[in-house]
């Protein structure tokens, strides 16, 4: 019973082996020694066994107990992680400036105003007489604002003179070919005819410009 207290056991074990085996060198009555020798060495034996088994129990209820506190332990769970965003699902605040700039940049962007339908047939008007008359600038826009002619407003016979692409070089000197062929006129009446103010109208440096090109 003894050897059933873990320590103590082991101690009174060590004892009656000593004594035993102190009793049996001075050839005392061999009997009890051994008897006491088998005692002792039983106690310590299960004094061992039982603290090595108290050990074992200890350990294994704290291995349980570490067990059961991660078990315990919350996890996140799915529902809360898809609460939290993500850096990807984050808006950008460097994506966001560039776009509220573009945004002010188109308000700030004036739309041009559309041409007056006046003026877009002015213009068409313009061209047509540059095209087949091989008119000047300025017979173009008293042509366009004419009350005997087209009757546009100064503004917009103004915008087709402004707006046409014409090259007024080669518009008098077709001029100067169509009075030289069908009238046969002479250079310098040619050029007096081109510049004008009862005739075409045309600048002199553009009547020069014709005359000196009329018979190449």
């Amino acid at each position: 019973m003894v050897g059933l207290v873990p320590v103590f056991g082991a101690i009174v074990g060590a004892v009656a082996i000593v004594l035993a085996v102190l009793a049996l060198r001075k050839q005392q009555p061999k009997g009890l020694a051994v008897t006491g020798l088998v005692f002792g060495i039983v106690a310590a034996l299960s004094s061992i066994g039982v603290a090595a088994g108290i050990g074992a129990v200890v350990s294994g209820s704290e291995s349980t107990q570490q067990s059961a506190v991660v078990a315990e332990s919350p996890e996140p769970t799915a529902a809360a992680e898809a609460e939290e965003p993500s850096e990807a699902t984050k808006p950008s605040e460097a994506a966001a400036e560039p776009a509220e700039e573009e945004s002010e940049s188109t308000e700030e962007a004036p739309e041009k105003p559309a041409t007056p339908v006046e003026y877009a047939s002015a213009l068409t008007k313009a061209e047509s007489y540059s095209e087949m008359m091989h008119m000047s600038k300025a017979g173009l826009y008293d042509q366009l604002t004419s009350e005997y002619g087209e009757q546009f407003s100064p503004e917009a016979a103004q915008y087709a003179i402004d707006t046409i692409k014409a090259d007024w070089n080669a518009n008098a000197l077709a001029k100067a070919k169509d009075y030289q062929a069908n009238m046969s006129m002479s250079p310098a009446a040619i050029r007096d005819q081109l510049v004008s103010e009862y005739g075409e109208k045309f600048t002199p440096a553009e009547a020069d410009f014709a005359i000196a090109h009329l018979n190449g």
